[in-house]
């Protein structure tokens, strides 16, 4: 069995260009410190497979090529990287410039080759973008020597036919003779699945850089074997961003709904709040954020609340909705709580709703 490390998607120089500068410069930061950490969890690793898109663009800042380069001087394993559609090898492209140490190799050709690693039994094999779109790298691929434990890094996208960015299909994978197929792109870990005799997976990117990008990010670890593999997704703890819908409606104190609503353990995090439902006012955001301050690095809050119709308004009738709403009423009035108040308020909303023929209130 060999031990590998497989990682993607750091888009290293990345502009965060929905943070503040001095966010978006810390984030930049807390991208190449994640790389320390990366070296650490390397450590007795045979192997390091980065599949594409190490860095944002085609440029890189000089801080950033300093720290990668130090990342693979830590690094005592066979590193192999298969450049993607941001980061593409290219004569002007950060690879063709840095500082690589005698252990890392990156692959330069469109079309997949095989790099023999005698002292562990196997074969790396990966394929570079050369431009920002890719024919499909494994369409037709078979390796040669099945004998050996044979790995492919590759940027490459499962997800539809037509995907300009390499697309890959299951039959590919099945039909590649391969023990593990390391993969980058799709951004988010979907677990270690199987194609034929093939295992393959997406380590997702180590850092969350925006809100659809919601969650633990990590890399995967294990060993791979002939026929044999025992991975595990772990996550490697950076800032995470969040995003919350909290729904307003029938909340008397818009502050202490919202503060009910959120998780514990944002301190570090980015968050996105949306603040929906029906109200006869509009949340006061400035109050808001000064109710949530130091609960987040930062968050932005998102007001889709719509005007409310005044549901007690018919309460005094004396007609069977006024029954039923006075009812209500007095039951909303005399509840202890927030969740209370919610549920009599929902009642009440869909009872006239349904009173009045009415699709929503």
């Amino acid at each position: 069995m060999i031990k590998i490390l497989h990682a993607a998607d750091f888009h290293l120089d990345s502009p965060f260009a929905a943070l503040p500068e001095d966010k978006a410069a810390a984030r930049r930061r807390e991208q190449r410190e994640l790389l320390t950490l990366l070296a650490d969890r390397a450590a007795g690793a045979d192997l390091v497979l980065l599949s594409g898109d190490l860095f944002d663009s085609g440029r890189a800042y000089v801080e950033t090529a300093e720290a990668l380069a130090e990342f693979f001087g830590k690094i005592k394993a066979r590193i192999f990287i298969s450049p993607g559609n941001h980061d593409f090898y290219a004569p002007k492209s950060p690879y063709a410039h840095m500082r690589l140490g005698e252990n890392v190799h990156v692959f330069t050709s469109p079309q997949p080759y095989g790099v023999e690693v005698e002292e562990l039994g196997c074969v790396v094999w990966g394929a570079a973008f050369t431009s920002e779109r890719a024919e499909p790298p494994l369409r037709g691929f078979k390796v040669h020597d099945s004998g050996k434990i044979n790995i492919m890094t590759l940027h490459g996208d499962t997800s539809f036919p037509d995907s300009p960015y390499g697309y890959i299909s299951r039959a590919d994978i099945e039909e590649s003779g391969l023990d593990y197929l390391a993969l980058g792109h799709i951004h988010s870990f979907g677990g270690v699945q199987r194609a034929g005799k093939t295992y393959w997976a997406y380590p997702g990117c180590t850092l969350g850089r925006g809100f659809d990008e919601t969650g633990e990010k990590g890399i995967i670890t294990g060993a791979v074997g002939k026929g044999r593999c025992e991975l595990e997704f772990r996550p490697l703890g950076g800032r995470r961003y969040g995003l919350v819908s909290i729904d307003l409606s029938g909340a008397a104190d818009a502050a202490e709904a919202v503060l009910a609503a959120l998780p514990g353990g944002t301190e570090r995090d980015v968050y996105r709040i949306v603040l929906t439902g029906r109200r006869s006012e509009r949340p006061k955001l400035d109050e808001l954020r000064a109710a949530i301050c130091g609960r987040f690095d930062y968050v932005e809050l998102l007001d889709e609340t719509r005007p409310g119709a005044d549901v007690w308004a018919a309460a005094g009738e004396d007609t069977l909705k006024g029954n039923f709403l006075r009812i209500l009423k007095s039951r909303y009035d005399a509840a202890k709580g927030e969740e209370e108040r919610k549920e009599i308020m929902l009642a009440a909303r869909f009872g006239l709703a349904a009173l009045e023929y009415r699709e929503e209130i």
